[in-house]
């Protein structure tokens, strides 16, 4: 992760509260900016993603959807 410095780490997987965010508190000691796509994750519950990123998530970074971020991506012509 030193490599990556000053540079937005965008998360998604499996395991909202314990995975991504497990890696998410890595990256945030380590000083990255950090986007979660909140629609491509899932936890072993409902129950457990809301709260990952409604509660916890927030505190590291931005929790946005995929088609946010997709959007954001695509250069303006």
């Amino acid at each position: 992760m030193a490599a990556l410095a000053g540079v937005t780490l965008v998360l998604a997987g499996i395991a909202t509260n314990m995975g991504v965010e497990s890696t998410a508190r890595t990256a945030d000691n380590h000083g990255y900016e950090l986007v979660f796509a909140e629609d491509a994750m899932t936890a072993l519950t409902p129950e457990e993603h809301q709260a990952a990123i409604t509660l916890n998530l927030p505190r590291f970074g931005r929790v946005t959807s995929s088609t946010e971020l997709t959007l954001a991506a695509v250069p303006l012509t």
